[in-house]
């Protein structure tokens, strides 16, 4: 994890601390279990519970064990012993290793998941807010990034919700999926630990349980998640992509806030770079390539290898704290955008009236003349339009062929922003519902 990216409420899952704090729990909540059965003496497991459950684990007296044992959860076990006593030889009966590195990451990736939802929930709310607010801003859609037809600003936002609104949707089956336990000891079938047990680690959990695990919990689940992620992240940068587009200097419909005092170039002071969107692309990458290896972590051997686990190690507080700091400087981003209503009219002015082309198109053919001449006429008086040589509403005037079909006035009339606004109120009833 990068600081200057991680959120503390999301790094806090990943701390060495809560890694212990949550094995601590599934290794006690497990002893409890096995008491009950008769197991392990039920006094014993009280006896770990209390001196455990307010414990400070030492994470640097663990490393040091580890670099002696060359294994992270004997070292964790031998550190436990060393705070609770005697009764520490109850602990970890009938498990195995996996059993407490898989239910602990399926811990942290549900909560993780709760952070991020938040995150979409707030996004959603400014995307939902702005659309509403420029729901009638007329702006030029764009194919190829070359002027299209009119649309209005709060469509363009309402596309965004609308994406977030299935990324969200999305992420609750992810975090459902993965919000599993396995604790079904050494290759997954029981025979040293109950399946109560693992039941009774699972409710105290708020988890599921994986119905058959190979002593791992199965990584299709992992990589559905990370793929998940991966996708969120894509639609972060489509959203940013745009803004950067409308905020450039030939553009400049909306742009990024620029508080007073902030700095845009070393060099040049006049200078208003859209950094923040720039760096949300930057951090879509990075979530993004988390996908790969997650699938490339499906296929282990037999009933268990650990080549997925120094992968996990890395992709899984990496691909959660950058997607959680980009969920928030999104959603930012969106609170903030300064629209330029003036600029759009401007811009959607500079051709000359061409966005109504297809309208004048459509027009000649209901007139009676084929698509194909329909097409040559509307095109050879768009052309000198786009050069900038006439208007194109004059042009289409003058042109004998067209004249011959459209009147003066019904060639007038197809000039009608409002003939693309007219179903606006459909759209949007669409999205966000009556």
């Amino acid at each position: 994890m990068i600081p200057r990216y991680a959120r503390a409420e999301m790094a806090d899952i990943w701390s060495p601390e809560m890694k212990y704090r949550i094995w601590f729990e599934i290794e006690a909540h497990a002893g409890i279990a096995m008491a009950e059965l008769g197991v392990i003496p039920k006094e014993a497991a009280q006896i770990v519970w209390e001196k455990g459950k307010d414990a400070k684990f030492d994470a640097d007296r663990i490393d040091e064990i580890e670099r002696e044992v060359k294994h992270d959860v004997i070292a964790f076990l031998t550190h436990l012993a060393e705070l609770i006593g005697p009764e520490a030889r109850f602990v970890h009966q009938g498990m195995t290793s996996s059993d407490v590195l898989d239910t602990c990451l399926s811990v942290q990736l549900a909560r993780a998941s709760d952070i991020l939802l938040t995150g979409l929930d707030r996004l959603l709310a400014a995307l939902e807010k702005r659309a509403l607010e420029h729901k009638d801003t007329i702006c030029v859609g764009r194919s190829h990034g070359i002027h299209a037809e009119p649309t209005t600003f709060g469509i363009k936002l309402a596309t965004f919700y609308a994406e977030f609104k299935r990324a969200r949707q999305r992420l609750v089956t992810a975090r459902a999926e993965i919000a599993v336990c396995a604790l079904s000891g050494s290759v997954g079938t029981f025979a040293n630990i109950d399946p109560s047990v693992e039941a009774y680690v699972a409710d105290k959990l708020g988890l599921g349980v994986e119905p058959v695990s190979t002593q791992v919990i199965p990584r299709d689940r992992h990589a559905a998640y990370f793929a998940t992620l991966g996708v969120i992240a894509s639609s972060i940068e489509r959203l940013a992509v745009e803004i950067r587009h409308l905020q450039r200097s030939e553009v400049l419909e909306a742009e990024e806030f620029f508080s007073k005092g902030q700095k845009g170039s070393s060099s040049m002071p006049h200078k208003r770079n859209p950094i923040l969107t720039e760096n949300l692309t930057g951090l879509a990458r990075l979530v993004r390539m988390c996908a790969m290896p997650a699938m490339e972590n499906v296929a282990l051997w037999h009933e268990r290898d650990i080549s997925h686990s120094s992968v996990e190690r890395g992709i899984a507080p990496d691909a959660t704290v950058h997607l959680d700091f980009a969920l928030q400087r999104v959603a930012g981003v969106i609170e903030n955008l300064v629209v330029y209503p003036e600029q759009m009219q401007a811009n959607l002015d500079k051709l000359g009236g061409l966005i109504f082309s297809q309208r004048v198109l459509l027009a000649l053919t209901q007139a009676g003349a084929s698509r194909e001449d329909s097409y040559s006429w509307v095109q050879r008086n768009a052309m000198p339009a786009w050069r900038g040589e006439a208007a194109f509403l004059d042009l289409l005037k003058a042109d004998k062929d067209v004249a011959a079909k459209l009147s003066a006035g019904e060639l007038d009339a197809l000039f009608d922003l409002g003939w693309h606004t007219k179903h606006v109120d459909t759209i949007f009833g669409r999205v966000f519902g009556d």
